[in-house]
């Protein structure tokens, strides 16, 4: 009986049979070609159909557990889709194998050809990688090549904790600390030797015995995790300049121009505070300069609160939002308003929406009659500040309503104060707003 082989099939039926019964598989056999014979046809007879080649020899895997048998039978073919589509279904017509009862299941038919597609797929795949690794490479690949280990043979271990640096440490009165290896191979790469890595999210010994040394620019990816490694090294090393990459970018894959750019646009350690983290920044200068007139004699601390405008004009330029004018020009406004009188729409509108723009600045708005922003101050100069004007509309700020804070207000014929929130809200005739009565 001439047979078919599996490599010239086009389709394989796959089946699945259940037997309440033992049986051997001689009995599948015999039921398949004995029930299907004469139900499709001279031209779809099983047995021609095996003789002319064109169904090829039916596999039969059965196991017998507990007086059931179970089992599959593959069976390949080289007719087309729809006498194939035939064949299987005359499959699940067979009910009884022998004496028992039997249930068979086309699960499915497979083309052979979609297989063998996908096995000459992955093949080329790996003949092609296997061609690309062993053809000889361009000139420009070669020169990438020689250049890449000639930068990474610059780097070398500097320190006690031998940190990935570039040959120009020691001789650089400045540095860059950037994040890590591959940080340092980039500026190599670009012509800038004088880096160093901290290799880790701690801060090395060596960095920080650098920082007393040289002056020190710490270069960070534009993402959360720079801003972390900034958070740490501002608060244990002497660091003089910060810069970053551009947002969502690592200093190891910016560009020669990029990496310029962020360094010519470098800001010292103290703006950096203030903008990456205004609100412990503010709160350290606050405790420091409660502090220290705390400790003055009372006759100083008028003396003090003089010292303290240029030192709040200072703070004004690296505040968070630089395009707000730095310079407090107090205007000559209008007479306030009777006190009392409740507030207008478009006033709740502007004082809410003046102080969502706040929120963790630890700043302050003053305000005229027109709503037009005077100028802004840390909160840490709100009460000086206010103690030197002579009249003022509104004060917005990110902090509590306190007493101390009202009184000065009151003398400057404020009309609002708006906070976040307040312990307790003094009597005084100002109209004392939080954010939630907003």
């Amino acid at each position: 009986m001439g047979k078919i082989s599996p490599v010239s099939a086009k389709y394989i039926i796959q089946t699945t049979i259940n037997i309440d019964g033992v049986v051997d598989r001689p009995d599948v056999i015999g039921a398949i070609f004995g029930q299907t014979e004469g139900l499709l046809g001279a031209d779809l007879e099983l047995r021609e159909l095996q003789r002319s080649g064109r169904i090829g020899r039916i596999e039969v895997n059965t196991d017998t557990r507990s007086g059931k048998t179970s089992g599959t039978i593959i069976i390949p073919s080289s007719l087309d889709k729809a006498e194939t589509s035939i064949i299987a279904a005359a499959l699940e017509i067979i009910q009884r194998i022998g004496p028992c009862t039997a249930k068979m299941k086309v699960d499915r038919i497979e083309d052979v050809r979609v297989t063998k597609r996908a096995f000459v797929v992955e093949r080329a795949k790996e003949l092609l990688k296997q061609l690309m690794d062993t053809m000889m490479p361009d000139s420009q690949e070669i020169a990438d090549e020689v250049m890449y280990s000639v930068r990474a043979m610059e780097i070398r271990p500097y320190g006690k904790d031998r940190l990935p640096a570039g040959p120009f440490i020691d001789e650089s009165d400045e540095i860059i600390v950037v994040e890590g290896r591959a940080d340092v191979l980039n500026l190599i790469k670009h012509g800038i030797k004088n880096a160093i890595a901290m290799n880790g999210t701690s801060v090395p010994e060596t960095i920080i015995d650098l920082s007393r040394k040289k002056d020190v620019t710490v270069f960070v990816d534009g993402d959360r995790g720079g801003d972390l490694i900034l958070k740490e090294i501002l608060g244990v090393a002497d660091v003089d300049y910060v810069t970053k990459a551009p947002d969502g970018k690592e200093v190891e894959e910016i560009t020669k121009k990029e990496i310029h750019k962020a360094i010519r646009s470098r800001v010292s350690a103290e703006q950096a505070r203030f903008e990456i983290f205004p609100r412990q920044e503010a709160l350290r200068q606050e405790r420091e300069l409660k502090q220290e007139v705390r400790h003055e004699p009372r006759e100083m601390r008028r003396e003090t609160r003089q010292e303290i405008k240029p030192f709040a004009q200072k703070m004004q330029q690296i505040q968070v939002q630089p395009q707000q004018p730095p310079v407090l020009a107090v205007q000559q406004v209008q007479p306030p308003r009777r006190a009392g009188t409740s507030i207008t729409q478009d006033e709740r509108r502007a004082f809410r929406e003046m102080s969502e723009d706040l929120i963790g600045t630890r700043g302050a708005y003053i305000l005229d009659k027109g709503l037009n922003i005077l100028g802004k101050v840390p909160i840490t100069e709100l009460l000086p500040t206010i103690s030197e004007l002579d009249s003022a509309y509104a004060i917005i700020f990110d902090g509590l309503i306190e007493k101390e804070i009202v009184d000065a207000a009151e003398k400057a014929n404020v009309q609002f104060i708006v906070a976040m929130d307040a312990k307790q809200k003094p009597e005084t005739k100002i109209n004392l707003l939080t954010v939630n009565e907003l």
